[in-house]
């Protein structure tokens, strides 16, 4: 009888402690996808047509005809690191986190982007292959700070 009481109390345990990780679920911590391939990456970028909204820093992309030039540039100089989780973020769901100054024409009057949403066009490894182009664009420099010098 009473082995049949520790095990039970053990059972309870265990499920018990497995409901504590609920939470985990939407945890980004550790969150990391494959290395994808930049070419790759440059080929889905033209050929979901990316280039018509986004020019990227240091990169010749072909003019889509007809369209106004792009007006949302990716890359060149950043004072904050443009990490994986930030790039795969910002294209799954470009509202998550607008950056400031962007102009008026990116920004929907409800204040979310005009980004269309790609998630049921966009293969995973799409995804990850523009990352991985993406992320050798951004160069993050150091903010220059005049700090007040107090007597």
């Amino acid at each position: 009888m009473k082995a049949c009481s520790v095990l039970a109390l053990l059972l309870v345990s265990l499920v018990a402690l497995g409901a504590c990780d609920q939470g985990a679920k939407m945890s980004t911590k550790g969150f990391r996808l494959p290395d994808g391939d930049a070419q790759a990456g440059r080929e889905a970028f033209i050929y979901m047509q990316c280039q018509q909204c986004h020019s990227i820093k240091g990169e010749q992309l072909p003019e889509i005809p007809g369209q106004e030039p792009p007006y949302v540039e990716l890359g060149g100089e950043v004072t904050q690191v443009k990490t994986y989780g930030t790039l795969v973020t910002a294209i799954i769901n470009p509202s998550h986190k607008l950056a400031r100054g962007y102009a008026k024409e990116v920004i929907a009057e409800d204040g979310e982007s005009k980004m269309s949403v790609y998630n049921d066009h966009m293969t995973v490894q799409e995804l990850i292959d523009i990352v991985m182009f993406l992320q050798p664009h951004y160069k993050v420099i150091v903010p220059d700070y005049r700090y007040r010098a107090y007597p």
